[in-house]
């Protein structure tokens, strides 16, 4: 694991200051600190060996950030040049949104663990086409979609064709997102009826827009970890009908025993950390059976040290994503995990 030089040290020694702020200006402040000393970072090593093909694109090695953290495009370069393979951006919206009322992210500092309800806040599909044109980052740049608040269910499929039309010429697969707890109704979009009618939508502007990019950029759908045994069969056998290139899972949780009370005191929203870990790597290991060797899954949710990320890997995931053991644990985590999976097994 390479220590990243002085600009480590610096982010190691405000790390404890930082989780001392208020979540939300303390993330916000840690992302421009990034983006000042982003020239300064020396990212860990990865060995050719973790090289992994996924819907047909190439990946340096598995680990990437999961959507939330940075949802604009505004700091893909600072946060690539710590060393992940693919970053994530959004969720992004059709149009600017200023998402839920603040205070709207809380840390469970002695569960290691995060609660949001942030609510797709974010300046518009227009504004992050804009930043990922600009942006130097030679990793594989994923984009979050999803629908704005006021947008009728039942007219969801026209957001999520208007940011692909926005965003097709910049990403290089796009997550669906349909299992946000934080926008109203929005979980009802992973029923197999509902999500086969936005990715009928999608796959047909999808034809339109690779003749005209002359390029072909993979769709993904982010699943809750909420679904019931019955939802995640019908769910794995529509993903197979539809021919999605690949299943991101899983969003945060709202149905975590223990934390009814502390989700509550926040006003609702979605847990992320360590309370999730059991949950995402059982969730993993049904869509692994249910869909087949072949098809590709990034697993995110709980991934809080190298152990986690190893037992994903080892139950099917062919990629992984931090958030919330990022938050916590900061770039080192990245190297850790790195670190042990080019570690000669034992």
């Amino acid at each position: 694991m390479a220590s990243g030089g002085l600009a480590a040290v610096l982010a190691r020694a405000a790390l404890p200051v930082l989780q001392r702020l208020p979540p939300e200006p303390a993330h916000e402040l840690a992302l421009r600190a990034l983006q000042l000393t982003r020239r300064a970072w020396r990212p860990p090593a990865a060995s050719t060996r973790l090289a992994v093909r996924a819907f047909g694109r190439e990946f340096a090695h598995p680990v990437g950030l999961a959507a939330g953290f940075d949802k604009n495009g505004d700091y893909l370069d600072a946060l690539g040049a710590l060393g992940f393979s693919h970053v994530e951006v959004g969720t992004v919206t059709p149009r600017p949104q200023p998402g839920n009322p603040k205070p709207r992210l809380f840390r469970l500092r002695d569960r290691h663990a995060l609660i949001n309800r942030m609510g797709f806040n974010n300046r518009g599909a227009d504004h992050a086409a804009a930043q990922l044109r600009r942006a130097k980052f030679a990793g594989i740049r994923g984009v979050s979609i999803g629908k704005n608040a006021d947008t009728p269910l039942e007219r969801a499929a026209d957001d999520y064709l208007a940011c692909l039309r926005k965003l097709y010429g910049v990403a290089d697969y796009f997550a669906i997102n349909v299992s946000s707890p934080n926008t109203r109704g929005l979980r009802e979009l992973q029923a197999a009826d509902a999500l086969t009618g936005i990715f009928e939508s999608l796959r047909e502007e999808r034809r339109r827009l690779d003749a005209q990019h002359r390029r072909h950029v993979p769709l993904l759908v982010k699943i809750s970890p909420d679904l019931e045994p019955d939802e995640l069969r019908e769910l794995c056998a529509a993903l197979k009908r539809l021919e999605l290139e690949g299943v991101i899972a899983t969003n945060t949780s709202t149905r975590l025993p223990g934390l009814e009370g502390r989700l509550a005191e926040a006003g609702g929203g979605g847990v992320s950390g360590a309370p999730l870990t059991q949950r995402a790597l059982g969730v993993l290991r049904e869509l692994r059976a249910g869909l087949g060797p072949e098809f590709p899954i990034i697993s995110v949710g709980g991934i809080m040290n190298a152990a986690d990320a190893q037992a994903r890997l080892a139950a099917g995931a062919n990629l992984l994503q931090l958030y919330t053991g990022f938050v916590y644990r900061g770039a080192p985590l990245l190297g850790e995990i790195l670190g042990a999976l080019d570690s000669p097994p034992r």
